[in-house]
């Protein structure tokens, strides 16, 4: 459960630091226990955590996401909680300095030590070193230390009471009131995805630090850049220009003169020395050291995202020498790339290709273009000090697997520890990240602005050397949606508003980016239409382009909601831009994680249990209810309009059902989606990125997720793996007009060839004759990150008696190059086609039938008798993992030899025995 036991041994293991002469006493080898007034007693407690998760731990609370525990444990984060070491022991007795050093302290905290005040805080993402010494040298006995944690809640509203604090019109600034007063993740007080726990306590590792002598330090950060020589964050990279290493250690302690600096970069696995130089110039300011080394006629192996390349890997070690003494050296791991987020006019070679006028918007990989496949990553738990390497494992796995290359980390929940950065290095996940700023305007007053700063820049520094790290952007939707909101609401009011946001983001903000890494592209808020200029010797060195746009041009992504079911498949209603950083809708998780959460009576579709943890359209404040009817009735107006309504005799049977239901709806709303960002790419729009919402769940409730809690995958995830393949082959039908086209698009960098297969049949399996009119086999040649049109027709000009009884079985089997590889490698792919909606289709029983094969540890699925739509492979609880194929369309005959891949197994051994397997015929019959 704790931090300590999955995470910490992981980050120590990629991130080596070591100096000379110091002591450092972790703190969660000590004992500690929780205390509040508000159970008037003390538990065992320990750190890293939060109280929630020590009162669990003890036994005075239950689960808290077990039914309503969101509701019933508001208490928890109304009250104040009080962490107490024993006495720390072991400590030097003879030592120049001592140091408090807090990774994270979550959030409104006040640290005594031996029973003198030291601090106080108010910023859960910044890193805290206080100077100890004084208080230890006169302290009797061995120290204890007591963390003092104020309620979150009851602090932010006591602050927008005070009269000189900031106020906002209503209108705009309504959801989840004063959480922009506080520097804590703003999704701890609820979020349409997930609950309001407001949790509170040490969530991150802590020390003591000793020095020994005069002229030693403890390293607390690194600032590890590497980039192209002459690199600037805004504009393309030199790819020819050598490597530069800038290295940048931030101490504690106090260095002497004659300070000297080296930086050695090796090969992991091999140990192979690419360098070893010393810095030619280093300097020293305030508590900070750096030096620069060039890497001239030297060729590392280059980092590429996952299916663009391999994840080359060094380890770079800083060592800091006063005179001929080495007093510290920090090894990180760290790859070479450039990514550059372009921004960039379009230009007269791109018109001449075809490419609307207006602004780039995409990323370039070392040099090149590449399509961003991926989804959003939200906090995987309201309790981070539980979120654990093997579970980000898992996910991360399952991120590759799903032909995803990105993920949009977003804001507001925390920034990711190392190991998750060290996580998606490994495994060439590009991770766009985002300051924590979300959905409200926040104060610009000079404290909050000099709190936001030290974050900045601490976080910026920390993660720097992760190749992963792909992007820089101020907050989550501010442009997009907050400053329409403002200017609607108080059109005299917005020039004021405006400028605040300028201030925070691109003011203060982006010099704080550009000042600490030259590697990454910074953007000011998540969704934008780009910028029209860059001066940064200006007071506001970027100039947003806001709405200064032109008919007929492009510029920036684009984000999609639209929770009107009746045209969720009209794709002339979907946004055409260069980037999709956001699009969804949301469905209800499966009954076995329901089951993790609820009680057997709740295990209904509109039991207040389900629905109150349904959080789409949240009423204003911490601990609100919420209008959950407004989300239920969306899911179950999507479900009737496009599929059989289930109807089971079985009360728990149905529930299920009408859970999978939604999940078809919302796999097939993102697959269209997809789809038709995907082929933007051949378009003049060159769209070249579409991240869903959202990757994850961060527990057990209707959310737009793709993987649920536990892990395991819905609908989703396993459509959305399908159609993020290399090269796919896509029907895009317009049902008002009944035109049907058929595209076939790639992401490859050099272009493909093959051949399409178009396969007319009845739903018991019958081939229509004449194929319907429609030609059997079609040649194809896709180019390089495009796509192409292969077929077109009108739906009334085919022959079939009936398009109830109707279905195009549609594939593509190819050849191409997958990039950096000059291997040829064979690609395929299968879609399909109905010229009606499901709920309309005459579907027969598929009689599908299924077997195991205990050698092979192969599963076998066939169609005996008609055609299985969304045939969907079901395990059991207590088993995570996927099929590596599922959600998919069977005709009659064929047969699918299907493998599944156990991530983690609490279950009995023969829980193979257990897998079902049933299609959309399976929602319309009576057990």
């Amino acid at each position: 459960m704790h931090f300590r036991d999955s995470l910490t041994e992981a980050v120590l293991a990629a991130n080596l630091v070591a100096s000379w002469g110091q002591h450092v006493q972790d703190l969660s080898g000590v004992n500690w226990t929780l205390s509040s007034p508000a159970i008037n007693f003390t538990v065992p407690a320990s750190l890293p955590s939060q109280a929630h998760l020590d009162l669990l731990q003890a036994g005075v609370i239950e689960d808290p996401y077990h039914g309503l525990n969101e509701i019933n444990l508001r208490w928890i984060a109304d009250a104040n909680w009080i962490y107490t070491s024993d006495p720390v022991t072991g400590l030097l007795n003879e030592y120049e300095s001592a140091w408090l050093v807090f990774e994270g302290l979550d959030t409104f905290a006040t640290v005594t030590f031996c029973g003198h005040y030291v601090a106080s805080t108010n910023n859960q993402f910044r890193q805290y070193a206080f100077d100890v010494s004084s208080i230890l040298r006169v302290c009797i006995g061995d120290p204890v230390i007591n963390i003092d944690f104020a309620s979150a809640p009851q602090t932010v509203n006591a602050i927008a009471e005070d009269p000189s604090s900031e106020e906002w019109p209503v209108e705009f600034q309504s959801q989840f009131p004063n959480r922009w007063f506080m520097r804590k993740e703003q999704s701890d007080f609820g979020w349409d995805w997930g609950p309001a726990f407001a949790p509170a306590g040490p969530w991150k590792p802590a020390s003591i630090v000793q020095l020994e002598n005069s002229g030693d330090i403890h390293v607390l950060n690194t600032d590890l850049d590497i980039y192209r020589q002459g690199n600037i964050n805004y504009l393309p990279p030199d790819q020819d220009q050598p490597w530069v290493i800038n290295a940048s250690i931030d101490y504690i302690g106090l260095l002497l003169s004659h300070i000297s600096l080296s930086i050695d970069v090796r090969g992991i696995g091999s140990g192979e020395v690419l360098t070893t130089q010393f810095s030619s110039d280093v300097t020293v300011t305030g508590t900070s050291v750096t030096g620069t080394i060039v890497l001239h006629e030297l060729s590392p192996k280059l980092w590429w995202p996952s299916g663009l390349g391999d994840q080359n890997l060094y380890n770079v070690t800083i060592t800091v020498y006063a005179g001929i003494d080495q007093i510290a050296h920090v090894t990180k791991r760290t790859g070479f790339r450039t990514i550059f987020l372009n921004q960039r006019n379009i230009t007269e070679s791109q018109l001449a290709q075809g490419i609307a006028p207006g602004a780039n918007w995409h990323f370039e990989i070392n040099g090149r273009e590449f399509y961003a496949k991926g989804s959003n990553l939200i906090p995987v738990d309201a309790f981070w000090p539980r979120v654990t390497n093997e579970k980000m494992s898992r996910l991360f796995d399952a991120v590759v697997a799903g032909n995803q290359n990105m993920l949009r980390v977003w804001s507001s929940g925390a920034y990711l520890h190392d190991f998750i950065y060290d996580l998606a290095d490994e495994r060439g996940i590009l991770l766009w990240s985002e300051f924590q700023f979300s959905d409200a305007l926040y104060p610009v007053d000079e404290e909050f602005l000099e709190n936001v700063a030290k974050e900045v820049v601490y976080n910026v520094r920390r993660v720097n050397h992760h190749p992963s790290l792909a992007l820089w952007a101020g907050g989550n939707e501010i442009e997009s949606l907050m400053l329409p909101l403002t200017e609607a609401a108080d059109p005299s009011g917005f020039p004021k508003y405006l400028a605040e946001y300028e201030r925070l983001y691109i003011s203060l903000i982006l010099p704080l980016v550009y000042q600490n890494t030259r590697s990454i592209s910074y953007s000011p808020s998540s969704t934008t239409e780009g910028y029209l200029d860059v001066n940064l010797s200006a007071p506001l060195p970027m100039t947003e382009r806001y709405k200064n746009l032109e008919p007929g041009s492009y510029f920036g992504d684009t984000d999609y909601y639209n929770y009107n079911t009746n045209v969720s498949f009209d794709y002339s209603l979907y946004p055409v831009g260069r980037f999709a950083n956001e699009f969804g809708f949301h469905s209800m998780p499966s009954l076995q994680t329901w089951q993790q959460a609820l009680d057997p009576e709740d295990l209904h579709f509109n039991s207040s249990a389900v629905m109150l943890r349904n959080h789409h359209y949240p009423s204003a404040g911490f601990g609100s209810y919420h209008n959950s009817s407004l989300g239920m009735g969306e899911m179950t107006l999507g479900v009737e309009r496009y599929y059989p309504i289930p109807e089971k005799p079985d009360s728990v049977a149905n529930f299920s059902a009408w859970c999978h239901a939604t999940q078809l709806f919302q796999a097939e709303f993102y697959k269209s989606q997809i789809q038709f960002y995907r082929r933007g790419s051949g378009m003049p729009e060159r769209q070249l990125g579409s991240l869903y919402w959202q990757l994850e769940d961060i527990w057990q409730a209707s959310t737009w997720a793709g993987i649920e809690y536990d892990g395991r995958w819905k609908v989703m995830h396993y459509v959305s793996r399908d159609i993020y393949q290399p090269i796919i082959v896509s029907p895009f039908w317009n049902y008002t007009t009944s035109d049907l086209e058929v595209y076939v698009t790639s992401d490859l960098w050099d272009s493909a060839k093959g051949t399409v297969n178009l396969t007319w049949l009845t739903l018991s399996g019958h081939p229509i004759a004449d194929n319907a009119g429609t030609p059997t086999t079609l040649p194809f040649t896709v180019g390089a990150i495009n796509t192409t049109i292969v077929y077109n027709t009108n739906i009334r000009d085919l022959n079939f008696p009936d398009p109830r009884d109707a279905i195009l079985i549609i594939s593509v089997s190819g050849q191409g190059h997958l990039p950096n590889s000059e291997d040829i490698t064979s690609f395929a792919h299968e879609n399909y086609f109905t010229p009606a909606f499901p709920k309309d289709l005459a579907i027969v029983d598929p009689q599908i039938e299924l077997s195991y094969d205990t050698q092979t540890k192969v599963f076998t699925v066939e169609a005996k008798a008609g055609v299985s739509l969304y045939t969907w492979l079901d395990y059991p609880a207590g088993l995570v993992g996927y099929f590596e194929q599922n959600a998919f369309t069977l005709v009659p005959g064929q047969k699918k030899h299907i493998r599944f891949v156990v991530q983690e197994n609490h279950s009995n051994s023969e829980w193979q025995r257990d897998v079902t397997v049933r299609s959309l015929w399976d929602q319309t019959v009576r057990d």
